[in-house]
């Protein structure tokens, strides 16, 4: 059984990856990849937010449950399973959406890399990373996406982000700027220019909680007194200035020098 605590039509989702689910665009042809076993495939074709899914994983267990849940829920004709290393077994155009989640930001972005063609394609990129989330932001960046939306949640004491990321093209001009000043970027892809946008509330306290963090972590290197800790002291400032300036963002007043 799905373990959670959202439940729609008998499907039951965690909190994470219904936050996931909510990002795809209804009708869109979906690529799951790194599947697992299948919740999310399951819930997205359940409730007639996808026609089509592509559940695909590089191990033979996790590819074996996902199948096992899909043909409870009757939903064979509706979702195929793959077993693949990233997109290796998608052809071009079989997907408008892809899904990377619960996996670590270096493997995230290597996947799209070596997706070439087959993820360019894409209407958009809902991505999940467990790690080197700044690095993540950065690379979609560089790439030629924007982030269009973003979530954060918080869920058996973790952070979770979640990016909606979408080909340049499609990017409205309106709402982004077209370039921000050095410190403001670094900020802005480290917690995220939609979380930031929005104020939202687990961004803040996540925030805090880094902030509290990072103050102990320096308190504990002042203590020692050792040399060669000054290269680390000084990442550790670092780290608790752009904390406070996207702590900054949360007074209105303040809003207009990241944003």
């Amino acid at each position: 059984m799905m373990t959670g605590n959202n439940r729609d039509r008998g499907i039951v989702l965690s909190d994470r990856l219904s936050a996931v689910a909510g990002m795809v665009t209804e009708g869109n042809r979906v690529c799951d990849v790194g599947c697992d076993h299948g919740f999310v495939s399951v819930y997205l074709a359940a409730n007639g937010i996808s026609p089509r899914v592509i559940a695909m994983d590089i191990n033979e267990g996790p590819l074996q449950a996902a199948q096992r849940h899909i043909r409870e829920a009757g939903l064979t004709q509706y979702i195929e399973t793959r077993l693949s290393d990233g997109v290796k077994a998608l052809e071009a155009g079989e997907a408008d959406t892809i899904i990377c989640a619960g996996m670590g930001g270096r493997l995230i972005i290597r996947i799209i890399k070596e997706g070439g063609e087959r993820v360019h394609a894409m209407r958009e990129l809902i991505l999940q990373p467990q790690s080197e989330i700044r690095r993540v932001r950065e690379f979609l960046r560089n790439q030629g996406y924007w982030i269009a939306d973003e979530n954060m949640i918080l869920e058996d004491g973790k952070y979770y982000p979640v990016i909606k990321a979408l080909p340049k093209e499609e990017e409205n001009t309106a709402a982004v700027p077209e370039k921000k000043e050095p410190d403001s970027q670094r900020i802005a892809d480290k917690y995220g220019p939609v979380l930031l946008g929005k104020r939202h509330p687990v961004l803040y306290g996540y925030l805090q909680y880094e902030e509290k963090l990072c103050r102990q972590i320096l308190m504990n290197l002042e203590q020692r007194g050792k040399n060669g800790q000054e290269k680390r002291k000084k990442e550790v400032r670092q780290r608790i200035e752009d904390i406070e300036a996207a702590l900054g963002l949360w007074d209105a007043g303040k809003a207009g020098r990241l944003l």
